[in-house]
């Protein structure tokens, strides 16, 4: 299913055939040091990990993670979207892309994408966003994208400082 469209990107829902993909970037450099181990070794790890996280989200929230596709190949890039920790007072926002997609403004139109649906369609007023501080790239775009630093705090339930950015939808 189709959540949203941007300019090169379609941002849908997670399936079982996205299995390979999800083992892929779950286990790509980045996501390791930006985001940690999430134990998904395998298709049968990635199958139970799309039903237990972004489809349960979808169903229990009515948002989740999408998969982020190029428009004209349908090549899954990368994964958008919003989630509502129980360590935020607020939804927040969130991406990761394979290192093949990096530097090619995708995170920065995704994620564009998915505040205005946010507003728009959710008729959310807010968000947050958490990173890495040594995540340089994401700080820098989530400061393009209108996210104001709030703190640096250790969230519960993780052991590495977080950078935790808030940003109003209403002025977008």
């Amino acid at each position: 299913m189709i959540i949203l469209e941007t300019a090169r990107l379609v941002l849908r829902l997670f399936n079982t055939t996205d299995a390979d993909f999800v083992v892929t970037l779950l286990n790509s450099p980045g996501w390791l040091q930006h985001i940690g181990d999430r134990g998904i070794r395998n298709t049968d790890d990635a199958i139970r990990w799309i039903h237990e996280r972004p489809l349960a989200a979808q169903q229990r929230d009515g948002f989740s993670f999408y998969v982020v596709t190029e428009k004209s190949s349908g090549t899954a890039l990368g994964i958008c979207g919003l989630i509502k920790r129980d360590s935020l007072p607020v939804t927040d926002i969130g991406y990761a892309f394979l290192e093949s997609a990096q530097g090619k403004g995708y995170a920065r139109e995704a994620a564009a994408g998915v505040m205005r649906y946010a507003q728009e369609v959710l008729k959310m007023q807010e968000l947050m966003a958490i990173t890495s501080p040594v995540n340089t790239a994401s700080n820098q775009l989530l400061q393009k994208l209108g996210f104001t630093l709030q703190e640096e705090k250790i969230l519960v339930g993780e052991s590495e400082l977080t950078r935790v950015y808030y940003t109003t939808l209403s002025s977008q």
